[in-house]
């Protein structure tokens, strides 16, 4: 269980301070702050006010006492000059998911979250390859040959809750927390285009099937998942085969796939339906158009929309009979952050008394 020192740490690094700027803004020195993060020291209620007026949170937020878990298995970074995100940023992310695992805890004593799939944990080295593991999830979901509508709903039906997150502006496209007893936790970056949100969904969920331990190669795994999940071989051939494959024809795919140029290309390139050279120009040609973070806006479609974790929010507003402000203070944080987090919510007027609601993926 959390002490107070665990979340003032969260507290902290949820903001993306340092121990040293923190420590300058409650006016004490960072060794103190350290021995009360540690637990070696009890912070008394003046630090504690002091602390949720520079953390912004309400004083009872370091009155949770939930387990704090360590970072995730995965960190999925943008596609952008560094490979991988900063010491800093994993803290900043980490803290975020802790939190919202907090949150997701007092959501579910208040609704019964019914999935009616799951994910199944396949290893790589049994089924040989992430592309075999791909069509074996789509085999056990049921889901038709061809592009696939809707990921999120597959997804959320299998028990996963996906929601949104700008990570502190981190250069993070999705992230995944998994621990016992909880849905796995499953955020991307809101900031993103569909086309990137969904490939990253399916690229957390690749994690999800085949990563419990992270492994040197699990990152490329979970893009060749995501690629095969997305645009199976034996139906994307249709698309290229007897075609020379161009920026007008991947522009062309993009709405039907409902996934980037970009990853067309790269699923095209594997699958040999283009020449080393052919590949080599087309890239050339994204890059000088500058589509590599931003491909053209009259491509876009509109983004998945998850159903569960918003489901969840309204049934305690809308059904259990909460306030706004009664279930701010429930999760412990400030309505102006739940807004950030979960979205503007509203709605009819509550019914008075508070039942069980049950909620089906």
């Amino acid at each position: 269980m959390s002490t107070a020192g665990d979340m003032l740490r969260l507290a902290r690094q949820r903001l993306g301070l340092t121990q040293k700027a923190a420590a300058a803004r409650l006016g004490i020195v960072q060794p103190l702050l350290s021995r009360f993060e540690n637990g070696v020291a009890t912070p008394d209620s003046a630090l504690l006010i002091k602390a949720a007026q520079v953390y912004q949170v309400p004083v009872d937020f370091f009155e949770i006492r939930d387990p704090v878990y360590g970072p995730p298995v995965s960190v999925h970074p943008m596609t952008r000059g560094k490979s991988d995100v900063t010491a800093h940023e994993l803290d900043l992310i980490t803290a975020e998911l802790n939190i919202r695992l907090m949150h997701l805890t007092r959501f579910l004593e208040g609704v019964d979250y019914n999935a009616t799939a799951n994910i199944p944990p396949l290893d790589v080295e049994q089924y040989g390859s992430p592309e075999k593991i791909a069509a074996t999830v789509r085999a056990h979901w049921g889901i038709p040959s061809g592009p696939i509508k809707n990921l999120t709903q597959y997804v959320e039906r299998a028990g996963a809750i996906i929601g949104f997150s700008l990570f502190g502006g981190a250069s993070v496209s999705g992230v995944t927390f998994r621990v016992s007893g909880r849905p796995p936790l499953i955020l991307l970056n809101r900031s993103h285009p569909a086309d990137r949100m969904r490939f990253t969904l399916a690229h957390e969920l690749g994690h999800l099937v085949m990563h419990r331990f992270p492994t040197e190669n699990m990152e490329a795994e979970a893009n060749e998942f995501a690629s095969a999940l997305l645009m199976p071989a034996a139906d994307i051939r249709h698309a290229f085969l007897g075609r020379r494959v161009t920026l007008e024809l991947l522009a062309a795919l993009k709405p039907e796939w409902r996934v980037a140029m970009q990853a067309l290309l790269m699923r095209a390139s594997s699958l040999k339906y283009m020449s080393a050279n052919q590949s080599r120009y087309l890239w050339q040609q994204i890059s000088a158009r500058g589509w590599r973070l931003r491909e053209p806006a009259e491509l876009d479609f509109p983004p998945e929309t998850p159903k569960v974790l918003p489901s969840m929010v309204k049934a305690h507003l809308s059904d259990l009979g909460y306030s706004l402000g009664e279930l701010t203070k429930m999760v412990r944080i400030h309505e102006s952050e739940f807004t950030e987090m979960y979205g503007p919510t509203g709605g009819d007027p509550p019914p008075v008394g508070r039942a069980k609601l049950q909620i089906v993926g």
